[in-house]
């Protein structure tokens, strides 16, 4: 008996699924194509979320029979507009964006509301809105902006949500998930146990007898893959290689061999490829060419490798720690949009998992579930709980530009930032540069905003909402945290090189042992150093500190550090020759993504 999710392509579609096993209920992904006879034993309905509109022609197509099977449906997001029109109601676009956090005011503690406050927190991630109900349908909750979060058929069980209960910011939604699977009379048997058989299974068929060569790069995801395989095979059919490709922190490649040698890993190799990775980079701006550049070398230095210890490719399969994450942000599902393409998803690598020779035995998984599994399987609290590091490094922490800047349509939308950030008593200027974020469910590449002047974290959070909101030029806003007054700065010219690189890691270096000093690594769950070709010189370049808190890093908040801590790193950056001012990051997930690119 299980929980059919339909998945329409959303960021967050298997991010339901993952919430519900929390549950313990068994949950499993679905085509919104899928037939009847193949729901048997499904017990309930969620619709996911998506980049679509439901007007548009081109959106997913589904089994109209699916909304007359008698079961429990639960729509969320595009899902919760989908049902609303195909049941009689209307969706048009909103007068206002919602992207993070909203108050919702409960009408009706009922069903999937059932036992929640007159007001909860949930979060918001859309453009469109219901503005008719179907036949028969009640409003349950409304936001400031959107009266119709929350409706349902009684009659029928159909749940309509414009918010997300599934992410981790929705303070409530685990316990409006747990209604829904209540609602549904669904056993409550799932367990990591259960994932641990079927991954053993699966693996060993996969690999009839051959054996797997796994990139190790000391993070978590790779570290519990490494151990989950050496478990599985045995420690004579896998080996881990870690590649130094340049991008690396601070003395990074020797804390790893130490780490991994300290936790009993003795198949691991070490090689430095750290000058053909700059090499495939070299004079690279566009994010995703660097990305896909990356990945493609990876192969390259994989290959060389295995033919530098006299190893047969054809014997030895590539294993890889991916997560969900980086699937669904790769556009890795029938209907997700492309946010970032992973360097583990790059073509290359996508023609080998056609063909079956890729090994991922934490794909399915989210990075709190695989901290989980890597405590159940005994590997070090220390690596379990590291900061997560992306595989391309620092290479897409620090940002490039031909000195060009794209400043098509932000004239207008520099006024009206202006006369928002001016209600909050602050000034804001549009940046000459743009980074990657998530909004609706799609891929944006827009410009952050810099405010300045005297505010607390509440203001500034209040102000990051609004101005990402109501302006689509707009993806991510940062503050200023010194030097005061300002300087006068402009694009420069910058690409990857050495110098950057080693830049960057020194002031990486700094971000880190301040965290450690003031005791905050683990209230902080990552926080990236981006360095940023804004100049007043065109010498000196800028950096902006990314301190997030999430479980899953779907979504994400902007962690909001202590002032001791945040004047501190601030004055310590300053004084790094060749940095000249220190932003902070106040952007959630969505609208900007945890990376910049």
């Amino acid at each position: 008996m299980s929980i059919a999710v339909l998945d329409f392509g959303g960021q967050y579609a298997h991010l339901i699924a993952n919430r519900i096993r929390r549950l313990h209920a068994y949950a499993r992904i679905c085509s919104p194509r899928v037939s009847l006879d193949e729901l048997k034993g499904v017990r309930g309905l969620i619709l996911s979320g998506g980049p679509s509109s439901v007007y548009d022609p081109a959106q997913p197509p589904y089994n109209p029979a699916l909304f007359d099977a008698g079961l429990p449906i639960l729509g969320l997001c595009y899902g919760h507009q989908l049902l609303c029109q195909h049941l009689g109601g209307q969706v048009e676009p909103g007068r206002t964006r919602e992207f993070g956090a909203a108050r919702l005011q409960v009408a009706k503690g009922e069903g999937v509301l059932k036992d929640l406050g007159p007001e909860e927190r949930v979060w918001m991630s859309h453009q469109d809105t219901v503005s008719r109900l179907p036949e028969g349908f009640e409003v349950l909750g409304s936001t400031d902006d959107c009266a119709m979060a929350a409706v349902y058929d009684p009659a029928r069980r159909i749940y309509g949500l414009q918010f997300h209960p599934e992410v981790s910011h929705t303070v409530k939604g685990m316990a409006i998930l747990e209604n829904f699977v209540a609602l549904c009379g669904c056993p409550r048997d799932w367990t990591m146990e259960h994932y641990l058989e079927e991954q053993a299974e699966q693996i060993k068929k996969q690999t009839a007898g051959r054996k797997v060569f796994l990139l190790v790069s000391g993070g978590v995801d790779s570290s519990v893959a490494f151990l989950m395989l050496n478990r599985i095979l045995g420690e004579d059919r896998v080996l881990g290689l870690h590649i130094d490709n340049g991008f690396m922190r601070h003395n990074e490649t020797a804390l790893v061999r130490r780490l991994l040698a300290d936790s009993g890993f003795a198949n691991l190799h070490v090689v430095d490829a750290s000058a053909e990775f700059l090499a495939a980079v070299e004079g690279i701006v566009e994010p995703e060419e660097k990305r896909r550049r990356i990945g493609a070398q990876f192969l390259h230095t994989r290959d060389r490798a295995l033919a530098e210890l006299k190893l047969d490719p054809e014997e030895w399969l590539l294993g890889q720690g991916t997560l969900y994450t980086d699937t669904i942000e790769s556009g890795g599902t029938a209907h997700a949009a492309v946010i970032k393409t992973h360097h583990n998803r790059v073509d290359l690598i996508e023609k080998l998992l056609a063909e079956g020779k890729v090994v991922e035995p934490l794909a399915q998984l989210y990075k709190d579930e695989a901290r989980e599994l890597g405590e159940q399987l005994g590997l070090p609290h220390h690596l379990v709980w590291r900061h997560p590091f992306p595989g391309p490094g620092l290479a897409v922490r620090a940002l490039c530009s031909d000195g060009q800047a794209d400043w098509q349509g932000v004239e207008a939308a520099q006024d009206q930032a202006s006369q928002i950030a001016a209600r909050f008593g602050l000034q804001v200027e549009i940046l000459p540069l743009r980074s990657v974020g998530v909004q609706g469910d799609g891929r944006t590449y827009a410009h952050p905003a810099l405010v300045w002047g005297e505010a607390d974290w509440p203001a500034l959070e209040e102000l990051s909402t609004e101005l990402t909101n109501a302006l689509p030029q707009i993806n991510r806003v940062v503050y200023l945290l010194g030097p005061v007054p300002r300087p006068a700065q402009r694009l420069k010219e910058a690409h990857l090189t050495r110098q950057r690189l080693d830049l960057l890691r020194q002031a990486d270096s700094l971000a880190m042992e301040a965290l450690e000093r003031h005791g905050l690594m683990q209230e902080v769950t990552q926080m990236p150093t981006v360095l940023v070709p804004l100049s007043s010189d065109g010498i000196q370049e800028s950096v902006v500190l990314r301190p997030i808190s999430t479980d899953d890093f779907m979504t994400a908040r902007f962690s909001a550090l202590p002032p001791a801590f945040v004047g501190e790193i601030c004055r310590q950056l300053l004084a790094v020759a060749g940095i000249e001012a220190v932003f902070y990051d106040i952007t959630h997930k969505p609208p900007g993504t945890v990376e910049w690119e």
